[in-house]
């Protein structure tokens, strides 16, 4: 029963899934990336990566949820919408600086768009804080 593909993977055709899990890859490999390099986000990535292969790698969904060093949070996100506090501060903090340099590097005839990105920035962060940073006590 464990090496039966999910219901979402038999019924998406082989194309299908070799895509999604080709997008799962090169998520993977972006959050990766993403861990030495500050500038790069790493935990969107990997929320794709695990989407992807749900629906692609009943294998590679499994490895992704065992992980010892993220599977925990992306468990805690799937299941409860989890975002732990030290992770939304390093979302602020670096959305914070992406949104100062635009203002201050971008064109002024890009200006209105630039300040369209930072209310689009604004409004994710709204919502981000909005998240549990804990798990639901069990009974």
């Amino acid at each position: 029963m464990a090496n039966e593909p999910s219901a979402n993977t038999r019924t998406l055709s082989g194309p299908a899934r070799w895509l999604l899990l080709a997008l799962a890859g090169v998520c993977i490999l972006l959050g990766v990336i993403g861990i030495v390099l500050p500038v790069m986000p790493t935990v969107p990535f990997l929320l794709v990566a695990a989407w992807a292969a749900s629906r692609s790698s009943p294998r590679l969904h499994r490895w992704l949820h065992t992980h010892p060093r993220f599977g925990h949070l992306l468990l805690d996100w799937e299941e409860f919408g989890v975002v732990p506090r030290s992770g939304k501060w390093i979302a602020t903090v670096m959305m914070s600086a992406s949104a100062a340099t635009l203002l201050m590097v971008a064109p002024q005839k890009w200006m209105l768009a630039a300040i369209g990105l930072v209310a689009a920035m604004a409004a994710l962060l709204y919502w981000l804080w909005r998240r549990p940073e804990h798990r639901p006590p069990t009974i």
